[in-house]
């Protein structure tokens, strides 16, 4: 049976959405896994925002039905003063049902995030998407130090997960090094997913 990654993400000038396709590079190198891309719809900050059914660009909308049958998960978001971006955050405050039913307990999860500023919250903003995924059960994955693209990178990367320094204006590509850790991110929870759907069956 295959594994499906869900790779959501909120995006505003681009990177996280390139983040997710390397990130689903990586998915696809693991035999028997495959990712669906998926994003969310900006929230209004005076009301509920009412978002076309089908995006102008990019990904489709996630739905709930499509996390909730989903095999392993992994979310991104640019960072907000060190946190996640509000649409992201959104729906998940949305997936309360799914946490009842256990829906998502027990898979496999990773995150990954674009700052404009070298030290403007990877980290933490990181965390902060960590802590739904916990409240789920997930298991979370991250990257680990014996891989030398953690080791020597310069801009991003961090064993929480994938990251990316856009730079001020936004308009710096992934580079080579960061490209190869959110691979490498794809590759751990989709490799996760598959080893856990096999001890199940």
């Amino acid at each position: 049976m295959a594994s499906e990654i869900l790779i959501l993400y909120y995006t505003r000038h681009g990177a996280t959405h390139a983040m997710a396709r390397q990130i689903a590079h990586g998915v696809e190198q693991i035999d028997g896994a495959s990712a669906l891309l998926r994003t969310v719809p900006t929230v209004s900050t005076v009301d509920e925002a009412v978002a076309p059914s089908v995006p102008e660009s990019g990904a489709p909308y996630v739905t709930l039905e499509e996390l909730a049958q989903c095999n392993g998960l992994i979310l991104g978001s640019p960072t907000r003063f060190g946190n996640m971006a509000a649409p992201l955050k959104y729906f998940l405050d949305q997936t309360a049902g799914l946490w009842m039913s256990g829906a998502l307990n027990g898979k496999p999860a990773g995150v990954f995030t674009s700052t404009a500023s070298l030290h403007g919250g990877q980290e933490t903003t990181l965390l902060s998407m960590m802590l739904p995924l916990l409240h789920h059960g997930m298991y979370l994955v991250g990257l680990p130090y014996p891989d030398s693209a953690l080791a020597e990178t310069q801009t991003g990367g961090t064993p929480y997960g994938a990251s990316h320094w856009a730079g001020s204006e936004a308009t710096r590509e992934v580079d080579e090094t960061e490209a190869a850790l959110c691979r490498l991110l794809g590759e751990r929870v989709a490799r996760a997913a598959t080893q856990l759907q096999r001890a199940h069956n």
